[in-house]
């Protein structure tokens, strides 16, 4: 089987968005240097695996699942908050050679990777959720694009193992035996299901105000569950619950699995079971 190429490009935050507005006009130029592409889905030739460029990590990894081989992030995993990102000149040229371009609506910079994507790359917005169900299903979505159904039906069923056997040992964890009550931030619901928690209140992305604090507080959780990339702190001080940092980006390695493990660990060293 080939191995998963994945390039990330090095972290650079003096170059501003205005920069990608002036050379978005050029990039035409460059694409049209290319190699030849068909005009079948994504542009890509007959036998060919679909060039893949995500702006993150998570969109990197959700194309991993689906089937792709040739995957290039643009932002770099050592930028802890995503959306802040500024976008190089340098990652024109990659968004060029593509074939397909993932980004999410919620990163501010998408619009302009819109622009400079030139006439070849097909965009997709990427539904970022990593809920099993949900995450599954998106999956499944991207093979249809790359034409590789069979690699995503494959990852969805080590997917649907996974959870079973993490869910069952955090299950096995629980205090007393009893599902604990969780508030957990909206992007860190799917946590909640991996564990069978029982989730008594959301909160976010905006920080906690006073009068969510006393709501949240009341309902007397165990545990919080944070995002780690969207952290404001002790989300519920004095209320005497365990906050938990979830993380939603994969490694450099590109393993969405490895993902809930990480947050299996987290929430069984949380709940004593460790």
């Amino acid at each position: 089987m080939a191995r998963t190429r994945v390039r990330t490009t090095r972290t650079a935050r003096t170059t501003r968005l205005v920069v990608l507005v002036a050379l978005s006009a050029a990039l035409p130029l460059v694409t049209g240097c290319g190699g030849d592409a068909s005009s079948d889905s994504g542009g890509k030739g007959a036998g060919r695996k679909p060039v893949v460029v995500a702006t993150t990590t998570w969109e990197g990894a959700f194309a991993k699942a689906a089937g792709a081989e040739d995957v290039t992030v643009i932002v770099p995993q050592s930028v802890h908050h995503a959306p802040d990102y500024d976008p190089k000149p340098s990652d024109l040229a990659a968004v060029a050679k593509a074939d397909f371009v993932l980004y999410a609506p919620f990163e501010p910079y998408a619009a302009k990777i819109k622009e400079a994507a030139g006439s070849k790359a097909k965009l997709v917005e990427v539904n970022l959720d990593n809920d099993p169900a949900k995450a599954g299903a998106e999956v499944a979505r991207l093979g249809g694009l790359f034409g590789t159904k069979d690699t995503a039906s494959q990852w969805k069923t080590r997917l649907d193992g996974e959870v079973a056997k993490l869910n069952g040992e955090l299950k096995a964890a629980w205090p007393d035996g009893k599902s604990p009550a969780v508030v957990s931030q909206v992007f860190t619901a799917w946590a909640a299901g991996l564990a069978g928690a029982t989730t008594v209140g959301t909160y976010g992305p905006e920080p906690v105000t006073p009068a969510q604090l006393a709501t949240l507080s009341a309902k007397k959780p165990a545990l919080v569950l944070d995002n780690a990339h969207m952290s404001t702190g002790t989300v519920l001080p004095d209320s005497g619950a365990k906050q938990v940092g979830i993380v939603n980006y994969p490694g450099e390695d590109l393993d969405l699995l490895a993902v809930y493990r990480n947050a299996a660990a987290e929430l069984k060293k949380a709940m004593g079971g460790a």
